[in-house]
């Protein structure tokens, strides 16, 4: 019996529960991105160059990519409710240590600590959300539980940044040990023992490795993905030197884009439960196109404004759709491919940043991220008919009129 064949458990015990696994994700992504914002700060009270303080970031992203299928693996036999704990505690000691650490080299250690979680809770998150729910609603809890990403951006990284600013860096990181802190004791209270809830093995899990759907999922993922996070990193300049917004109003830009995340989980919870396929395509479709308009009407300030608002909602939209997929595919390794999806965003994001500075640096100007990131979207949609092709071969599958247009259900 899968998790989607379950039964819904009470909705009060649901809504508690998915509300502290969504607050564990936002203080993950609030110490994710503070730290974009904080690099003069840190560089300048450990005596170093900003580039090097940027390497501090590369830590935790090298720290998701391992953790996750790492992690995963090796708590295969672990209960989920304990895992879930003791994940959010290695992250909150993380963090600790990154407050504490008195020197660089320690710095980059604890950044290393604090990613390592990352990849691993979201996966398991989602797939305690999609139990709790049931398999009517199973993509909305995924997607609840990812509004904890997404509010991070409006409001959890504009709050430490501040703090960051106001009182020193090391302040920034204090408030993200108090949400962790605040998760653990939520988590501890509000998740039910998850007793029904099938553990595996590490060899069981690492079978998701030998499925060609998942490494389809996977690369549907860093590469429709990567398009968003190509216009994301080159934003702020973008908009001061083509769109000619003040330096100030480029924060209230990068809200917009975090207000459409917050908006695209939820459209995008609510698509997937139609069609798991048809959500990833829908997001796709809508990154690539809103990413073009926004190069096409850079000039214009009010556009580029807007447009941010809809690049994060059609960005955010495929994620839920993303992960339920990789549940669906990995059969009994869910937890290893749920949590690698996590893996495939940071690459997507190192990816993305890498291509647009490489067109930038070739003389394109900055809108040509952008549009290279509609590329990238339209790529994805091809690696997407790929794998439903492929995967309609081994045999036909049950299917859904979404638009009418049928889609492929489970693969």
């Amino acid at each position: 019996m899968t998790v989607a064949d379950r039964a819904p458990v009470p909705p009060s015990v649901r809504r508690w529960a998915i509300i502290a696994l969504a607050l564990g994700g936002f203080g993950i992504g609030t110490t994710e991105f503070v730290a974009m914002g904080l690099l003069p700060n840190i560089a300048g009270t450990l005596g170093i160059s900003e580039p090097t303080a940027g390497h501090v970031i590369s830590a935790y992203a090298l720290g998701v990519v391992v953790g996750a299928p790492l992690i995963a693996a090796l708590t295969a036999r672990v209960p989920r409710r304990t895992l879930l704990i003791g994940l959010m505690v290695a992250f909150t000691v993380g963090n600790l240590v990154t407050v504490l650490a008195p020197s660089y080299g320690l710095l980059m250690a604890a950044r290393f600590v604090a990613g390592l979680p990352h990849g691993a809770y979201f996966g398991v998150a989602a797939l305690v959300a999609a139990h709790l729910a049931g398999p009517r609603d199973r993509a909305k809890a995924v997607g609840k539980v990812m509004l904890g990403l997404s509010v991070a951006n409006v409001a959890g990284v504009p709050m430490a940044t501040w703090l960051g600013e106001s009182l020193g860096w090391r302040s920034a990181f204090a408030l993200v040990v108090v949400i962790g802190l605040a998760t653990i004791v939520a988590l501890m209270r509000s998740l039910p023992p998850l007793a029904d809830m099938r553990v595996t093995n590490p060899m069981t899990e690492l079978g998701a490795l030998a499925r060609p759907q998942v490494w389809f999922t996977l690369l549907i993922g860093v590469v429709g993905f990567g398009g968003m996070f190509a216009y994301y990193t080159y934003l702020n300049s973008a908009l001061t030197t083509v769109a000619g917004v003040p330096v100030s109003l480029v924060p209230v830009a990068m809200m917009l884009f975090g207000l459409g995340m917050v908006s695209g989980n939820i459209v995008g919870g609510i698509l997937a439960d139609r069609s798991v396929p048809f959500g990833i395509l829908a997001g796709l479709i809508a990154t690539s196109v809103s990413l073009a308009l926004f190069a096409l009407t850079l000039q214009n300030a009010w556009a580029a404004m807007i447009l941010s608002y809809a690049i994060g909602l059609s960005g955010a939209s495929t994620i839920p759709a993303l992960q339920t997929r990789l549940m669906d595919v990995a059969d009994d390794a869910q937890t290893l491919a749920a949590a690698l999806n996590h893996s495939a965003l940071n690459i997507a994001n190192a990816t993305g940043a890498w291509l647009g500075g490489l067109v930038i640096a070739a003389g394109h100007g900055y809108r040509a991220p952008s549009m290279m990131g509609a590329g990238l979207a339209v790529a994805g949609i091809a690696v997407l008919g790929l794998a439903l092709f492929t995967g309609r071969r081994r045999g036909p599958r049950p299917q859904s009129m979404v638009g009418g247009v049928a889609t492929v259900l489970d693969r």
